[in-house]
């Protein structure tokens, strides 16, 4: 019988590689027809008959496959952790509180529930401390299933507006104040601002100064603001 068929017809040996088979198998050639993996499991042929096949699955694997296992991503198997959820919980706390300080018109704005808008309406009308910590526990309760992000854009939006007008009514008052301290002021307002009217401006600062001394209200004092709003517009 041909060799190669005879080597073909014996069983396979599954070899670990461990130290122990080292020494009873060094005579032992690999059938370069079948695969082998690289940790060290071969598949040979005994040449001599009777030999036996060893059990991979046995204790003698020694854990070897645990290295060819998938690794699970931890970030995607583990649940959001106790301090997460704690956090999220105070933003939308923080958040519904922020939207109890809201004006009417622009809470109005605003695409929230109507069960959440009925709380936040509802507890400007509450006076004792307890019940309205209750209330602000419920309405962060309700911010639980609301979509957030536009309600922060549009937040954004309004704060944003705000620091821009209390920019531009400083820039107002420091004018005021100048025309008030130092006639060259008024100078400095017509270069800037050609189109303002300089007899009403000197006329208002004047009596401005008499209402001071006189200690009288600062009626024209008042209209100064006034005016220069009418030549100073609010950048947009």
């Amino acid at each position: 019988m041909n060799k190669d068929k005879k080597d073909q017809d014996e069983p396979l040996h599954i070899h670990l590689g461990d130290d122990e088979d080292e020494d009873v198998h060094d005579d032992v050639e690999i059938d370069d027809g079948d695969e082998y993996d690289d940790d060290g499991v071969e598949v040979i042929r005994p040449h001599g008959p009777g030999s036996q096949t060893r059990n991979i699955n046995s204790s003698s694997t020694r854990g070897r496959g645990l290295r060819n296992q998938p690794v699970l991503d931890e970030e995607e198997e583990l649940p959001p952790s106790k301090t997460k959820i704690k956090k999220q919980m105070h933003e939308l706390r923080d958040l519904g509180k922020e939207l109890t300080e809201l004006g009417k018109d622009q809470l109005a704005q605003l695409d929230i529930p109507e069960n959440l808008r009925d709380a936040i309406r509802e507890i400007k009308n509450i006076n004792s401390f307890g019940a309205r910590r209750r209330q602000m526990q419920y309405i962060g309760k309700l911010m639980r299933d609301v979509d957030t992000a536009p309600i922060l854009a549009k937040l954004d939006v309004w704060k944003g507006k705000s620091q821009h007008h209390i920019a531009y009514t400083h820039q107002l008052e420091r004018w005021r104040d100048r025309l008030m301290e130092n006639d060259n002021a008024l100078t400095e307002l017509l270069a800037a601002h050609p189109g303002a009217d300089a007899q009403r401006l000197r006329t208002l600062v004047r009596n401005a100064q008499k209402e001071m001394e006189a200690g009288k209200p600062p009626k024209n004092y008042r209209e100064i603001f006034q005016v220069l709003r009418e030549i100073i517009p609010e950048p947009t």
